[in-house]
């Protein structure tokens, strides 16, 4: 299965200046039919089955409008298409929420915190009984600026260590398991389905996972600002869909079980191991819970997190002198950065109507 990353290749993105971006006027328009671009991940699923089985027909239909669902197998080309206009929206992480659109000047609005990663991302030595503390020295694989690599420097952080000492290769993702089956690979950070596998190894120390930093690699739909504040039925219809389909999907009755069925499928998977990769993926199932988790302390520690490592490794553009560059509006309307340049907000008005059954 496709994990979302971010690959160097599209790194001129996040260096491009305002200019790059559809003006805001482009989108200031009521519209009846809305694009939504995603690919495919574990937490991103359920949106193919609220499409197939007419759920999220069922929503459009309530508020009038027709959302057209698009699926990439590129993951950051869908994100490209959002930020240059051709979509309205999309799904991402919120690393790289910020490090594309928002850094490519796109007023962006995270309007769905889906799922974060409890342990779909893990990096693993080669040796039993190993530690984060042996990664000091060694040659670790991952696939540069993605969401793994974040993981590796959060793993790095907790044994005390920086980035500095290790040496970072850059890894494609279909060749994980069959990379760290060669004796050139010593460690490597990876995700799930690939990190099953090479968990499977019987030398293989699971050093560190995402379970150990809950809340910090967060799946998320997102939405251009102005196209929502201009079409909030977008919003309300997406809300919608999203937990219907979720409360559908959810424990083993026939239509669970066939929901999920399609997913797997859809994904390029079997419902057995579909569902391995659920357990590792924390899905806010209730629009209660997607609210709670947004007032938390534990979302502004996540985002601080994020764009600190954006900014470490020049995601925010090339020309960022800190990481206040890009303003980061959280759910209590505070701010972090630049105030005069806000281009990624959470929202908690459409998930709020949803826990409060107004939708």
């Amino acid at each position: 299965m496709a994990r979302r990353l971010f690959q160097t290749l599209m790194l001129a993105i996040a260096s491009l200046t305002l200019t790059f971006a559809v003006p805001e006027a482009a989108h200031a328009a009521k519209k009846k039919e809305l694009r939504f671009a995603w690919s495919i991940y574990t937490g991103f699923m359920p949106w193919a089955y609220a499409e197939q089985s007419g759920i999220l027909k069922k929503w459009a239909d309530k508020y009038g409008i027709k959302i057209a669902l698009t699926q990439f197998n590129d993951y950051v080309e869908s994100i490209n298409q959002f930020t240059a206009g051709e979509f309205d929206a999309v799904l991402a992480t919120t690393m790289d929420a910020l490090a594309l659109p928002a850094a490519g000047g796109v007023d962006t609005t995270v309007l769905i915190i889906g799922d974060y990663s409890d342990g779909n991302d893990a990096v693993v030595i080669k040796g039993k009984g190993k530690k984060p503390q042996d990664l000091k020295g060694m040659n670790v694989h991952v696939v540069e600026l993605s969401v793994s690599h974040f993981t590796l420097a959060r793993a790095l952080h907790t044994a005390g260590l920086s980035e500095d000492d290790v040496t970072v290769t850059h890894i494609g993702d279909a060749d994980f398991y069959p990379a760290f089956r060669t004796p050139e690979v010593q460690a490597i950070a990876a995700w799930k389905p690939g990190l099953s596998n090479i968990q499977s190894e019987p030398d293989a120390s699971v050093v560190f996972d995402s379970s150990q930093i809950p809340g910090e690699i967060i799946d998320i739909a997102i939405v251009n600002t102005q196209t929502l504040k201009d079409n909030p039925e977008l919003g309300k219809a997406l809300v919608g869909a999203w937990y219907e389909t979720l409360a559908v999907m959810q424990g083993t009755s026939s239509r669970a079980i066939e929901a999920r069925t399609f997913m797997a499928g859809a994904a390029g998977t079997n419902l057995k191991d579909f569902d391995s990769q659920l357990v590792t993926t924390h899905l806010f199932v209730k629009p209660a819970d997607a609210l709670e988790f947004l007032k938390s302390a534990m979302l502004p520690k996540s985002v601080e997190l994020v764009r600190d490592f954006c900014f470490r490794h020049g995601l925010l553009g090339r020309d960022a002198s800190s990481k206040d560059v890009i303003g980061i509006e959280m759910p209590d309307g505070t701010v972090l950065g630049d105030k005069a340049n806000v281009k990624l907000r959470f929202d908690t008005h459409f998930v709020g109507l949803a826990a409060a059954g107004k939708l």
